[in-house]
């Protein structure tokens, strides 16, 4: 069942990561309405229906004007929400800390990655790097956590994480972000890798985090949308939390959500 689940999700979201636009946009903005309902699922429980529209509105919000040529817009708009959250939390004191993130955590990665991919010239090739050095970070780190095992990285969040396993992932990223750079041509592929093995950590910090949730919520899945899979959350986790990273690094270089894609890979 994981695996059937995987060959037919993957090819549709490559297939719409290729096609870009609005395809891609709807990708996204289905995928943020769903981690939204994952997220109030493992922070609210099943019963917070004022946070659940307030988290699906500002994920959906943000990728469609980002979609509509307006970025700044879509990222007002992401806030407008995030503020709006904050207003119930303040009315309803929250049992955990990660509530006040909730509309960032869903809302802006998936406008970090319509923008990314919203690069004509080099969109593509940085969206695909992205998702290439987590998935590579992710399976060294599971490979080497096995082959090597030692000291738990994490054991209260996820027993199964080791330093081992951390390491496999830098070099995971690390390796998979060089190939990717030497492909693309790009500038520097030494330093695009350098950046690759910081993101992998990135990745596995929002690996933990979600595992924190879970473990918190006391389920073993995000969701069961995917069969085999679980949730959208428990595919994404590390990917979410790169985009952050990934849409802050690209605005400090150059400050122009065109140019997002462009300063992620040229160094």
């Amino acid at each position: 069942m994981r695996t059937a689940s995987a060959l037919v999700i993957a090819p549709v979201v490559i297939v719409l990561a290729w096609a870009g636009g609005v395809w891609f946009a709807a990708l996204l903005a289905i995928a943020g309405a769903c981690l939204a309902f994952e997220w109030c699922r493992l922070v609210y429980g099943a019963d917070e229906r004022p946070q659940l529209f307030v988290h699906s509105a500002g994920a959906v919000a943000g990728v469609l004007f980002a979609a509509a040529g307006q970025p700044l817009l879509g990222l007002g708009a992401a806030g407008v929400f995030w503020l709006l959250s904050v207003f119930l939390l303040i009315r309803r004191r929250p049992q955990t800390g990660a509530a006040w993130i909730g509309v960032g955590y869903v809302a802006l990665p998936v406008l970090a990655l319509y923008l990314v991919r919203s690069d004509a010239n080099e969109g593509l090739g940085a969206l695909i790097w992205l998702m290439v050095l987590v998935w590579s970070a992710d399976t060294v780190a599971y490979v080497v956590g096995r082959m090597i095992g030692g000291p738990k990285l994490a054991p209260r969040v996820s027993p199964g994480k080791t330093w081992s396993g951390l390491g496999g992932a830098v070099l995971g990223g690390a390796v998979a972000s060089g190939i990717a750079g030497h492909l693309l041509e790009v500038d520097s592929a030494f330093l695009l890798s350098l950046l690759g093995g910081i993101l992998a950590v990135i990745a596995q910090c929002g690996d933990l985090f979600e595992s924190h949730l879970k473990r918190r919520a006391g389920v073993k899945d995000s969701g069961k949308l995917i069969p085999g899979h679980g949730g959208i959350f428990d595919r994404v986790d590390g990917l979410v939390a790169v985009a952050l990273a990934a849409l802050m690094i690209g605005l400090i270089r150059g400050g122009e959500f065109a140019a997002i894609a462009g300063n992620l890979l040229n160094w």
